[in-house]
């Protein structure tokens, strides 16, 4: 489940803590690096000492602080180019991106494409394609979590829901760089929806043995999403029942599904 730099320790794709529960997405190649939602800079500039690196490029997703706190620092350190969503206030941004934009940077081998992905705000992008010799990957900000989804802060369950069917079209093999280590929180709620799902089982043993070790439960896969996350199958005729069951009304569609689970996931303890 996790991504590991190769074993001349050239390049990498590494997830950086920060505050409680935030990652900081590194790109590790050749000697220079990315970040995406730096929340926080001195994670990033303790890898860039540590390992000599030079700062290349920030990728943002959207405006909330624990995922831009961190750009004016790392830029008085560093002459990076910021890119990020169109729509969204940020603290800086050298180039403004939305769907069908490409962020091409060969010196670090990344070419990522741009998704509009908004419902947990309502600017918010996510980056899928390829980086530092990896692929496919998808940076999703804080959209989709291992087994869960972003609280509906700016968007409607509708815009979420057709979010998440982009990510759901991506190859099954795609790592899931989600930005927060939600995940074991996740998966309790994920069981009480499909208590009889045993990937999803054997993955909350797996997840619990990664934390106990200290070790980050990310990425993901979509395969892996697919076949435990409730917001990705709301067409699941055990999932649409327990939405049902839950909130006490009808669920005749995708969207009303998922703003059942939705629901049930914000009052989850």
């Amino acid at each position: 489940m996790q991504a590991m730099p190769d074993r001349a320790g050239n390049d990498a794709i590494l997830p950086l803590p920060a505050f409680s529960d935030n990652y900081i997405w590194a790109i590790v190649h050749g000697g220079q690096a990315a970040v995406v939602d730096p929340g926080e800079a001195a994670p990033v500039l303790d890898l860039l000492a540590r390992q000599g690196l030079q700062l290349r490029a920030i990728l943002l997703t959207h405006h909330h602080g624990d995922h831009v706190g961190g750009v004016l620092e790392l830029l008085r350190h560093a002459p990076a180019t910021v890119y990020g969503p169109a729509r969204e206030q940020l603290p800086h941004c050298d180039v403004r991106l939305a769907e069908g934009d490409r962020v091409a940077l060969p010196e670090l081998k990344l070419d990522l494409s741009v998704l509009d992905v908004p419902g947990h705000t309502a600017g918010h992008i996510a980056y899928h394609g390829h980086a530092a010799g990896r692929g496919p990957l998808l940076f999703c900000g804080d959209t989709l979590f291992a087994a869960g989804c972003g609280r509906l802060f700016e968007g409607t369950p509708a815009q979420m829901h057709h979010s998440l069917e982009k990510f759901a079209a991506l190859p099954a093999d795609t790592q899931v760089c989600c930005a927060h280590e939600y995940t074991l929180a996740n998966l309790r709620w994920a069981m009480a929806v499909e208590p009889a799902n045993r990937t999803l089982q054997q993955w909350y043993q797996r997840a619990q043995q990664l934390r106990e070790q200290g070790r980050p439960t990310l990425p993901s896969t979509l395969e892996l999403e697919r076949d435990t996350n409730p917001f990705l199958r709301t067409l699941q005729a055990d999932v649409a029942q327990a939405a049902a069951l839950q909130s006490g009304r009808a669920l005749d569609t995708p969207v009303s599904v998922f703003a059942a689970l939705r629901e049930w996931k914000n009052d989850f303890k």
